[in-house]
């Protein structure tokens, strides 16, 4: 386990570059609250007092990690529940919100940051108020790069802002990863949907309508359609098609098939279905794409 450290407190100063940059780091530290403290122990600015019986609302977005001990968590989408080691907690702008240790005190890791790029996750809704707790388990990784993060800042070496922004946002991608995965879990839902993927990719060429696809693995169609869109993030015939046409796409550059033989190779019913198929997709007919990868090819018919 990544060592525990000193508390380490940092309040980050940010320019119009690094704000350029479309994330930035407004304040990072980690400290241990030892049994029956008062919390938080240490002073904060203004913009980041916090009492846990009033709570508070702060302007940018927090991941507080907790490594060690148990507590509580509430906010303005979230009712009070309980949190443990090995739980991340994001907190949005605008949100009241309060957390706070049992008497057995914890260790909490903390990072603040800004951007139009996170607003952008927010908004396509990657992460969610009504959902800000998320049990990720103990990871060494997580609590290093927290603890990178304050020493860089410590430095602050030229392009400091953009090295641990990109951690932030590292530390998001695995919340995400670990969120969609645990969601799922082990369960029959991973496996039905890994069987499909298989299945779709062997049969590019011949694609098996989806309705058969769940028939063949002993499941309801809604209930398949629903559930590979949630763990993939497009349906069953979106990612059928997708497959199709990185296959066009493959055909096009490494073969001297002609684009007729792709066509029916690829199961489309006229040369035309498949022109419109790859227009859509790409932005140009199959024999510009050609063209384009392959300048000495003529064989385009």
């Amino acid at each position: 386990m990544a060592t525990q450290k000193n508390n380490n407190i940092r309040y980050l100063n940010v320019s119009v570059t690094d704000e350029k940059w479309g994330i930035t780091v407004t304040t990072a530290g980690h400290q241990c609250i030892p049994p029956h403290s008062s919390y938080p122990l240490s002073q904060h600015p203004k913009a980041y007092a916090f009492n846990p019986q009033n709570g508070r609302i702060l302007n940018e977005y927090q991941l507080i990690y907790i490594s060690k001990g148990n507590g509580y968590f509430q906010s303005g989408s979230c009712k009070k529940q309980k949190i443990k080691a090995g739980t991340m907690i994001l907190l949005y702008p605008d949100e009241w919100h309060s957390y706070y240790p049992e008497e057995e005190g914890w260790y909490e890791h903390w990072v603040g940051f800004k951007g139009h790029y996170i607003e952008s996750l927010i908004q396509n809704k990657f992460f969610s108020k009504e959902k800000p707790v998320y049990e990720i388990g103990m990871n060494t990784t997580i609590i290093s790069l927290y603890e990178d993060i304050v020493t860089y800042a410590t430095e602050e070496r030229v392009g400091y802002q953009q090295l641990i922004s990109s951690m932030v946002l590292y530390i998001m991608g695995n919340v995400y990863y670990k969120e969609k995965n645990s969601t799922l879990g082990q369960s029959i839902a991973l496996e039905k949907i890994d069987e499909a993927r298989a299945i779709m990719k062997k049969t590019i060429d011949s694609p098996i309508p989806i309705e058969t696809i769940a028939q063949n693995l002993n499941v309801g169609y809604s209930w398949f359609r629903s559930m590979f869109k949630k763990y993939t993030g497009v349906s069953p015939a979106q990612y059928q098609l997708q497959l199709r046409y990185l296959r066009a796409k493959e055909l096009l550059n490494t073969t001297q098939m002609t684009i007729s033989e792709i066509a029916y190779a690829l199961n489309f019913e006229s040369v035309a279905q498949f022109s419109t198929f790859f227009r859509k997709k790409e932005g140009i007919p199959p024999f510009q794409f050609r063209k384009r990868g392959n300048p000495q090819q003529t064989n385009t018919k």
